[in-house]
This record gives C-alpha cells, sequence and structure tokens, in this order.
C-alpha cells in the first residue's frame, strides 16, 4: 500500500504522559475532576448506550445557543474542538493552498491543514504572545486559514480584544479565521476578546470552545465552533455521521448547568495561579504571565531531564522540545496539594 504524500511529512502527536501513580499535571485537565452533574447524568443514561446519539447534536446546540446568546444554527458540535479544526480544513483547504498560524503553538493546526495537503506559513511569537501584524503579513491569494490560539498553548499569554478587531479588519472575507479559545473560561484579563461579538460584522470567523478543560470532560472528547449559519453548514457537510457520541452529548449539557461547579474550578485555578507564580519567582525561574490553566516555565536547562527529574518525583508534567522550546516546560495548575508536590520535586530537580 502506498500512503499519500500529505501524510508522509505529519508528525504524530505528542500527548501528555500518564504514570500509574504519579500526580498527572501533564495535559491541563481540571484537577477537581469532572462535572458533579455531567456524572450523575452519566449514569443516568448508560441504559440507553445502545442507541446511536442525534446526529445533529441539536439539544447541546440549543443550550449552547442559549448560554452564548446565538441561534443554534451558529453552532456545530465536535468530537473535541479538534474535530472542529479538522472540519475546517476539510471545508476549505485544497492541496496547495496555504494555512497561517504562529510558530510555537497547538501541533493540531498543522495537523489538519496537511491532512488535506495544504502548506503551513509561521510567524514567529512576540514576547510569548501571537504577533497578528506579522500573521496578517503572511495572508495572501492562496491562504484559506488562519489558526489563533487565544490563550496561546503552551504559553498561557493572549492577545486583547482591540488587536483581534485590527486583525480580523485586514483579513479578506474569503480567508476563514479560526479562533481556538479552549482555555478562554479562564481568562481573567479585562481587555480579552470578545470574540463573539464580531460574528455579525466578520462571518469568516469560527470560534473554538471545548468541554474537555473547564468542565473536566476530556475523556468524552466534545468541543464546538461557533460561527455563521453559512460557515456551520459548510463544516457540517464534512462532518462524520454520529461523531459525538451519546454520552458526551448529554455530559456536555448537564456540565452546562453545574454552576457550581465552574465557580469552584475558576477559585482554584485563581489560586493556584497565585501560588505557582510565587515559588516560580523564589526560584528565579522566568514563566509567562498566564490566561490559560497552566504555566510554561524556563528551567534553563533540558526540559527532557528535568521531566525526569520531577517525574521520580512523583509528578508527570508536558517538557517542550516538541514544541521547539528545549529549556521550557508546562505544568497544569493543580490543587493546592497538587502544586506543592510539583514545586517540591521541581526544587530537587533543579538542584542536582
Amino acid at each position: 500500500m502506498r500512503i499519500r504524500e500529505t501524510l508522509k511529512n505529519i508528525p504524530p502527536y505528542v500527548p501528555g504522559k500518564l504514570v500509574p501513580g504519579a500526580i498527572k499535571l501533564a495535559s491541563n485537565e481540571n484537577p477537581l475532576g469532572p462535572s458533579p452533574l455531567a456524572m450523575q447524568r452519566l449514569a443516568e443514561i448508560a441504559g440507553q448506550v445502545h442507541l446511536y446519539p442525534d446526529n445533529g447534536c441539536l439539544l447541546l446546540r440549543e443550550a449552547l445557543a442559549q448560554k452564548h446568546g446565538l441561534e443554534p444554527e451558529n453552532i456545530v458540535a465536535g468530537n473535541g474542538s479538534d474535530e472542529i479544526m479538522c472540519l475546517a480544513a476539510a471545508a476549505y483547504v485544497n492541496p496547495g493552498d496555504t494555512v497561517v498560524t504562529a510558530e510555537t503553538t497547538f501541533s493540531n493546526y498543522a495537523f489538519a491543514a496537511q491532512l488535506f495537503g495544504g502548506q503551513m506559513r509561521r510567524a514567529p511569537l512576540r514576547d510569548g504572545v501571537f504577533d497578528l501584524d506579522a500573521l496578517a503579513r503572511l495572508v495572501d491569494g492562496k491562504t484559506r486559514l488562519v489558526f489563533l490560539c487565544n490563550p496561546n498553548n503552551p504559553t498561557g499569554t493572549y492577545f486583547p480584544h482591540t488587536a483581534l478587531a485590527d486583525f480580523l479588519a485586514k483579513i479578506p472575507p474569503e480567508v476563514l479565521v479560526v479562533c481556538d479559545e479552549a482555555y478562554a473560561d479562564y481568562a481573567e484579563a479585562q481587555d480579552f476578546p470578545g470574540s463573539i461579538s464580531f460574528l455579525a460584522a466578520f462571518p469568516n470567523l469560527l470560534i473554538m470552545r471545548t468541554f474537555s478543560k473547564l468542565y473536566g470532560l476530556a475523556g468524552l472528547r466534545v468541543g464546538y465552533g461557533i460561527c455563521s449559519p453559512e460557515v456551520a453548514s459548510h463544516l457540517r457537510t464534512a462532518k462524520v455521521s454520529f461523531s459525538v457520541n451519546l454520552p458526551g452529548l448529554a455530559a456536555a449539557q448537564a456540565a452546562l448547568e453545574d454552576t457550581e461547579f465552574v465557580k469552584k474550578s475558576l477559585a482554584v485555578n485563581s489560586e493556584g495561579k497565585k501560588e505557582l507564580s510565587a515559588e516560580f519567582e523564589r526560584l528565579g525561574l522566568s514563566y509567562y504571565p498566564t490566561q490559560a490553566n497552566f504555566f510554561c516555565v524556563n528551567v534553563k536547562r533540558s526540559c527532557h531531564e528535568v521531566f525526569q527529574k520531577i517525574l521520580e518525583g512523583g509528578v508527570t508534567i508536558r517538557p517542550l522540545a516538541s514544541f521547539g522550546l528545549e529549556e521550557s516546560i508546562r505544568v497544569t495548575i493543580g490543587s493546592q496539594e497538587q502544586n506543592r508536590k510539583f514545586i517540591a520535586a521541581l526544587e530537587k530537580a533543579l538542584a542536582e
């Protein structure tokens, strides 16, 4: 069998490492676990898994539309937001078209583009932040998609509302701007973009959100896109039937109602952010101020060596060599107990 040429240059995704018995702070998961209301709904629906799910995901789309003040026609549900970015590429990218993003960001943007024969163009970050001016200069007549990550994975940095407005005004209407906001729920900056407010003026905008982080449902794989009805219809045309499973749909809808869990999760993250940033400063380590549920920290030595030593201390984190940051690690903000165990392991690793 001969594999397609476009697949030969796609590197495999590098996930956060799961080690039995170790505290996992490698994949930006919610340290509180899943939403209790979601768990309750899963128990109730367990006896129905012999049935196919609603292919149109209508009930979830209606709930999301109500949450965001939109119509169900503005929502596309997917098997995680990973599927949404692949649907965007499937709908708009032909072999030889270009896709624009940053050099240091989530790798699945390149996967989605290259899967359909797209050619990547990348601009370096500026102080850890998407350089929107540089990205705009890379857009030309062959460009079909631009992927933005806000807050950015792996740096946790963000660009503000006015910067996004200026950027959208520069992009031709036939180019889809995909704004990945997987971590936007954690953002505390007053000028963080209200991206949904741009949809009316910029129908070439697609906003991606997920239930994997704040709602604690990473294992059920539910994400969604917010966009114009026209873009939504194009994405649904490319969508595999029944890609969002029945338990995932039910749990996600229940999680939207779990306001107490959301409030507690945000409070734990905010306190953990303060605690970890103070510890990094005590240890003399530079890090990016984060708007997400993780930190990107320069450990001043091989990230793989530090990863291994921290693992020996019973904690897994993410070495960032695969992102091109050979001396940096990414660590999820955990519970107070988890954070303190991580700091103890990090301090020991740096002392050796």
